[in-house]
């Protein structure tokens, strides 16, 4: 007769085997029945990978390519996946990460329902439990009480009258670089790599008191575990039994998440020592300084514990830079093709500026009509996210869609942005003028520009970013004209935001 211990060693294999066969395919596949049985399509769900095989091979065949420079139509090239499957799917179809099933949604009404989030039940979700490497639990990830702590701190961080106290560092950082290119007039440069410099040190001085050469390690750091989880972005772990294999496993990553967490605790350890040598009156009022001294509250209520700090300084690091050097390169790209927009660009800083440096006296910055339409058709073409991505735990009914619980909803941005329907024939067309009379004016449904998001969560930054954006956008311009250099090759890719993969190198002239 077999004993307990016996039994139990043959009953839990089968358990375990019969959850696996469960979660792997038959849930799946009852779920794709469910959603087709509504009118959403999508391609069919493969055992195990779901269609992350597919992704892959088509996001291989798409570098291969490149496109004509004149081309703003990138969707094919960086994410070729849903510009398929949006032709032969429709607006909202259901694709598969694994067995994780992601309904993708285009339409405007929906994403507006999604993003306001106004029942509560759309959560935030980063898709990849590799990013979490990268942003850890930070504001972008965070949910509930958690959420609005640390929310109400970036808030206070980055409110307009505290950019206008950034501002002359935005201007030193920008003078810098400028003063670099003088040795370089006539000839070609890197402005990808330039601003990947500029922005990395613009946001090192003002949010976290310290420099690029201070910080130039933790962006270096970073850099390398995005890459790193960029890479395992379209690994699926093994339902059940992949946690007990431990099926995903990468020193590097961990490794790096180690020196990264060391490094920032530096850079909190030396603030605290200011404030309590006296050097500093209190731990400063940037936001490193906001965070350090919610760490040391004594109410529970407000303070903000280590582990959070860390996420939080993470995410803005992150998050901070990438896309305003996204932008900036963009937007340089394009006016290096576009020289009349270049040149309206040039008369409105001169109108407003002359050759002194810009300031937001005055509200200037807000005075720049030429440029903001500029930004916006930028953001419009090369959005900073590709998507945005929610999570609903609980069966959720979405417009006409009954979404079964733990469904994943992915807008993907772009698809919204250069949808001819709503932005007319010339989508693909560099056309600023069409943000002539605002955001609201520019198309026949704005609720699909969403180059921060829509809603609560709404890029805490974006002040920040369009300041810095364009303080260092008119002091190019009061200096140089510039020009595409012949060597450029257009080829976005898609990383967090769109990147140029061999970077933007132009022809610098002074004025």
């Amino acid at each position: 007769m077999l004993s307990v211990v016996a039994y139990i060693a043959i009953l839990i294999p089968s358990f375990l085997l019969i959850q696996f066969f469960y979660k792997a395919w038959w849930k799946p596949i009852r779920i794709q029945k469910r959603m087709r049985a509504q009118g959403i399509k999508g391609p069919s769900y493969n055992f195990l990978h779901g269609n992350t095989k597919e992704v892959q091979d088509m996001k291989i065949e798409a570098t291969k390519t490149t496109l004509p420079t004149l081309s703003n139509e990138i969707l094919p090239r960086v994410q070729p996946h849903i510009y398929l499957w949006t032709k032969l799917y429709g607006r909202n179809f259901l694709s598969w990460h694994g067995d994780r099933a992601e309904l993708h949604v285009t339409e405007p009404d929906l994403i507006k329902e999604v993003l306001l989030n106004k029942n509560g039940v759309y959560k935030k979700s980063v898709g990849e439990k590799y990013m979490h490497k990268v942003m850890g639990d930070g504001l972008g990830i965070a949910e509930g009480k958690k959420w609005m702590t640390q929310r109400k701190l970036a808030n206070h961080a980055f409110q307009i009258e505290k950019l206008k106290h950034m501002v002359p560092t935005i201007v030193g950082s920008v003078q810098n670089m400028l003063e670099k290119w003088s040795y370089h007039e006539g000839k070609e440069i890197d402005v990808h790599e330039e601003f990947r410099i500029l922005t990395s040190d613009v946001l090192s001085k003002t949010a976290f008191g310290s420099s690029y050469v201070e910080g130039q390690k933790i962006f270096e750091k970073l850099g390398r575990l995005l890459s790193l989880v960029t890479a395992n972005n379209l690994r699926v772990d093994l339902p059940i039994i992949g946690k007990l294999l431990n099926y995903y496993t990468n020193s590097e990553a961990d490794e790096l998440e180690k020196e990264i967490r060391e490094s920032f605790m530096q850079i909190i350890r030396k603030r605290i020592e200011k404030k309590d040598s006296g050097e500093l009156n209190y731990y400063g009022s940037d936001y490193l300084g906001l965070l350090v001294a919610a760490n040391q509250e004594t109410d529970e209520e407000k303070k903000v514990t280590i582990d959070t700090l860390i996420d939080e300084c993470k995410t803005a690091y992150f998050a901070g830079q990438d896309t305003t050097m996204a932008l900036l390169s963009w937007v340089i790209f394009v006016l290096a093709i576009h020289t009349d927009w270049q040149e309206k660009a040039r008369k409105e800083v001169f109108d407003l500026f002359g050759d002194k440096h810009p300031t937001t006296s005055d509200n200037n910055l807000a005075k720049m009509k030429i440029m903001t339409m500029i930004v916006n058709e930028t953001f419009r073409l090369y959005p900073p996210a590709l998507t945005l991505r929610r999570l609903v735990p609980c069966e959720v009914r979405l417009g006409k869609i009954l979404l079964p619980p733990q469904s994943h909803i992915v807008i993907p941005t772009l698809v919204g942005h250069t949808d001819p329907q709503i932005w007319g024939e010339d989508v693909h067309v560099f056309r600023p003028d069409r943000f002539a009379e605002g955001v609201a004016k520019a198309a026949t449904n704005t609720n699909v520009f969403l180059p921060f998001g829509m809603g609560p969560r709404i890029c805490v930054a974006q002040n920040f970013a369009g300041t810095e954006a364009k303080l260092a956008l008119s002091m190019i311009l009061q200096r140089y004209s510039f020009s595409l250099s012949p060597s450029y090759v257009h080829c976005p890719i898609q990383s967090f935001s769109v990147f140029p993969q061999q970077g933007i190198p132009i022809i610098i002239h002074k004025l």
